[in-house]
């Protein structure tokens, strides 16, 4: 008797999807391992430096990577008061929060009308704002400069405010109109039949469609403005209002002078701290967001 020389159907499907035993096993094993090494290199250096925050300077060269020998919040409180990074950081919440509250204000209704409304130079406005995006903030220090000086407002707060505007305005936009372009028309047209104009409409019933977007592109205005560097140093130049980062480079660099590293590693932990905070509360919100971004 031959062998059978046409085998069924289900018989070919069955040699055909047999995977090698270990095929699925090796990328989850690699990715694993590459995340668990930059969890390390995350982590080590953070908590290196909270304990070194709780150290004196001749523990911290003595024994770098040694447990301090007691904990005492005594370098906060110097860093603090001694340091100015108290003022510091009143002037940083001031502007980074304000600043936040008026990009994500302003960044929505401009998201809002370039999504929903059809007018003349429309797809214009919104390529000049991605254009925003690609543009180097160091070729906008020297006019900035100049500008903020010729209306006052150079080296004030309200200045470094109006400057963060500026500059996060156009991510900002560019985030949040995909939301607004797939929001439904039925609500809008629904708010207006029920009588509610376009104001009403954009903060009732739009709006609070687009929360998910709004959390996650607010979290990420946070970060930048929180950290940034280059616009205070350039255009802050009073230091009554220096912000964090300011404080912290003058600290750094006058701290090979005075030897106080250990009121500079207490000062980088209090920089660290909101931030932190504002993710571990954000973070359902920005994984919710990013979830229904992919589900669309």
């Amino acid at each position: 008797m031959k062998p059978d020389e046409n085998p069924s159907p289900r018989a070919r499907e069955d040699t055909v999807r047999t995977p090698p035993p270990t095929s699925g096993r090796i990328v989850p094993k690699v990715a694993h391992t590459v995340l668990v090494i930059w969890c390390i290199l995350v982590i080590a250096p953070m908590l290196w430096t909270v304990l070194s925050s709780f150290k004196t300077n001749t523990e911290i060269f003595s024994e770098p990577f040694g447990l301090p020998a007691s904990w005492s919040f005594e370098n906060y409180a110097n860093a603090w008061t001694q340091a100015q990074i108290g003022q510091a950081f009143f002037n940083t919440v001031v502007v980074v929060g304000s600043a936040l509250v008026l990009v994500m204000l302003l960044g929505a209704m401009c998201a809002y009308v370039l999504g929903r409304f059809e007018f003349p130079g429309r797809r214009a406005i919104y390529y000049l704002m991605l254009a925003g995006l690609t543009f180097p903030v160091f070729l906008a220090i020297v006019p900035l400069f100049f500008v903020l000086e010729n209306i006052g407002l150079r080296g004030t707060l309200p200045g470094l405010i109006l400057t963060y505007v500026a500059f996060a305005l156009p991510f900002t936009v560019f985030f949040l109109y995909s939301f607004f372009r797939s929001l439904p028309n039925e609500m809008a047209e629904a708010a207006k039949i029920d009588g509610a104009g376009e104001w009403r409409t954009f903060f009732q019933v739009m709006l609070p469609m687009a929360r998910p977007g709004m959390a996650s592109v607010a979290i990420f205005n946070f970060l930048g403005l929180w950290n940034q560097f280059i616009l205070p140093v350039a255009l802050n130049t009073n230091q009554d209002n220096w912000v964090l980062s300011q404080r912290l480079a003058s600290f750094v660099s006058s701290a090979g002078y005075r030897s106080n590293f250990d009121q500079m590693f207490a000062a980088v932990v209090i920089t660290i701290v909101p931030v932190l905070v504002v993710y571990v509360i954000f973070q359902r919100q920005l994984q919710g967001s990013v979830s229904q971004g992919t589900m669309k």
